[in-house]
């Protein structure tokens, strides 16, 4: 255990468990100048200390944005999900199998940022704007995650915490107060990159340059926006997101194609939706099923045309009150009620993002602009009555 912000990258480091790859041994991590957190329990690896560090920086980034409590669900340096600390609704409450807990609001944003992606949040990294509450420990308790970066602990609640995976749970304190460099360095194969961080804000004036026919973007719709850029910030691009309510809803990271991008968000972001249809929350599972496997078996039963054979029978036999799968025109009803938003973190090349978003009931758009296929775009935007912004500011991360 290290005192925060005591230790020095001339004089001390830490050692991790191993690399990104378990024979990458051994491995070790210092800081630049002051640390930015202090182990409270556990050793942390490689890869957890580059899910925390952008985990961290991204609560951060939202709480200051817009000034509510924040949290992230981290999975191989991007977000799984993210969220603001909103009440949930009934239906979304049971879709995340949360009904019977009291939420505090911290509590809330990481319950909904885990939530938009319950498959991938398996074995996590945390991340929490606020002092973690024993509300988020007793929550997090059940989940399979890695490990948490906060920027304090109740004491019930880091009693808790430090008990879980049979004392191992990793927990990081992160000391606000800290900031990275103004000049960050990458080693890539013999050799060292340097650029300045990546600071530029992201702010209100993002909608200052509507170019659709339809310009106003109300108050809960610059909410989302602004969530789904800061969230593009800290992801590996390319990348697109969705969001609704307050938190991310569908994430597409790491593709060489846009449009792979657009297709994976809002592919997340349909199943999201479906995930509180009625028939969804109905399903019934043979009473042997954990929680993640039920969430897994949810996600399957709404991509039923997706699935082999053998997937379809295996989903059959865990569900107990079987009737068949969704049907396709309900399917779009339940999804046109409602209204998503969608940021890009680089210019769209073509209008075919714009025809995958619109069926997934996204109203207003964020992205830089710049290509030369913007006026196709807009057309596309103005045909779909869908209102878009240029911000001008790219949001690329590798």
């Amino acid at each position: 255990m290290h005192e925060l912000g005591r230790l020095n990258t001339m004089t001390e480091s830490i050692a991790l468990r191993y690399g990104i790859n378990p024979h990458q041994t051994p491995a070790s991590a210092s800081a630049i100048a002051e640390w930015p957190f202090e182990v409270l329990n556990g050793q942390p690896g490689y890869i957890n200390l580059l899910d925390a560090m952008s985990a961290w920086n991204l609560v951060q980034e939202l709480r200051q944005t817009l000034e509510q409590p924040s949290a992230a669900s981290y999975k191989h340096v991007s977000p799984a999900g993210a969220a603001i600390g909103l009440p949930l609704s009934d239906r979304l409450a049971r879709s995340y199998e949360v009904e019977k807990l009291e939420l505090s609001p911290v509590a809330a944003a990481y319950v909904r940022a885990r939530g938009g992606d319950l498959v991938s949040a398996y074995g996590d990294f945390a991340a929490a704007s606020d002092v973690v509450d024993e509300s988020l420990a007793r929550f997090l308790r059940r989940e399979v995650s890695d490990g948490i970066i906060a920027p304090g602990y109740e004491p019930s609640a880091l009693d808790i915490l430090s008990k879980k995976k049979g004392g191992r749970y990793l927990i990081l304190q992160g000391d606000p107060e800290v900031s990275a460099p103004e000049v960050e360095s990458r080693d890539h194969f013999g050799i060292r990159m340097d650029q300045p961080l990546d600071r530029k804000t992201i702010d209100q004036s993002a909608f200052d340059n509507p170019v659709t026919d339809l310009k106003e973007f109300p108050e809960d719709v610059q909410r989302d926006l602004l969530l789904a850029t800061v969230a593009l910030r800290y992801t590996q691009s390319n990348s697109v997101c969705v969001a609704a309510d307050g938190q991310v809803i569908g994430l597409g990271a790491g593709q060489q194609s846009r449009i792979h991008c657009s297709r994976l968000a809002c592919g997340k972001a349909d199943r999201w939706m479906l995930q509180q249809h009625d028939q969804v929350l109905g399903l019934e599972f043979d009473s042997a099923l954990k929680r993640p496997d039920r969430f897994a078996a949810r996600e399957q039963y709404i991509a039923w045309n997706e699935l082999s054979q053998p997937e379809r029978d295996r989903l059959q036999s865990q569900v107990t009150n079987w009737t068949g799968p969704l049907d396709e025109q309900d399917r779009q009803a339940w999804i046109g009620q409602f209204r998503n938003v969608l940021s890009h973190d680089a210019f769209m090349p073509f209008r075919d993002n714009v025809d995958r978003a619109q069926a997934s009931a996204v109203t207003h758009m964020l992205q830089p602009g710049g290509s030369i296929a913007d006026a196709d775009t807009t057309d596309a935007c103005n045909q779909y009555g869908i209102v878009m912004a240029l911000t001008g500011q790219r949001l690329f991360r590798h």
